[in-house]
């Protein structure tokens, strides 16, 4: 496990103008589909419900996926949980998602505002069951970029946003810490060539077209050990 216990390093000075100046207008964006809607207090009890008919025979009853083709959603942001959730969900007038899959595609649609906040906060309350970093070989590299970045090459410390243990930021940067690398690793690749999209401003898209492959998969399983 990765325990170490130095701080966040900043990230390359013009990217992270660029982090402070539009991170909020992003976010708020990003979250305009439920902004919509009157905020409502979240009904774990209705989440759990939906949890165990709607989402758990790929993400587990407490979150937990069994396999990395399904990320683990305990102890995730729920804020950002519900925001996934929606993005799944295709826009009005034949509008693409702003997050395409087809099979959660579906089963977003089939939620309303209210149900995704009720499911994202009982997952929100499960206890993760981490994966592990398992390439010793790659650990330094790993840790080097998500502390501290590439400074040659303007990527950003991955901390800078998600803590220096992967904890995310409520309610705007997701947990990492303990997800699987494989999974972080296919997220990485798809924001580097666009296939994922819907990252306030282009942050990841950004950072993710600066990293090689071998540099993102060091630093997936650096994050899998986050604890």
């Amino acid at each position: 496990m990765n325990r170490t216990a130095s701080s966040a390093a900043a990230c390359p000075a013009a990217f992270a103008a660029a982090l402070a100046a539009t991170a909020a207008a992003g976010l708020l964006a990003a979250g305009a589909a439920l902004a919509a809607d009157p905020p409502a207090k979240a009904d774990v009890a209705k989440g759990q419900k939906i949890a165990g008919e709607v989402c758990a025979a790929c993400h587990g009853p407490d979150g937990n996926s069994i396999g990395p083709a399904n990320p683990k959603l305990a102890g995730q942001i729920p804020e950002y949980l519900a925001k996934q959730l929606m993005n799944f969900r295709p826009g009005k007038d034949n509008k693409p998602a702003e997050r395409p899959n087809a099979i959660m595609a579906a089963f977003a649609a089939a939620l309303s505002p209210d149900d995704m906040r009720n499911v994202a906060a009982f997952y929100a309350g499960q206890k993760l069951v981490p994966d592990v970093a398992r390439d010793k070989k790659s650990i330094e590299l790993g840790q080097r970029i998500y502390r501290g970045g590439i400074a040659e090459k303007g990527v950003p410390a991955c901390a800078g946003c998600h803590g220096p243990t992967g904890t995310g930021l409520p309610a705007q940067y997701p947990l990492l810490g303990g997800q699987y690398r494989e999974y972080i690793e296919a997220q990485l690749k798809a924001f580097r060539v666009g296939e994922r999209a819907n990252d306030p401003n282009r942050m990841m898209r950004m950072t993710a077209a600066r990293l090689s492959d071998a540099e993102i998969k060091a630093v997936a399983d650096f994050i899998a050990g986050l604890r």
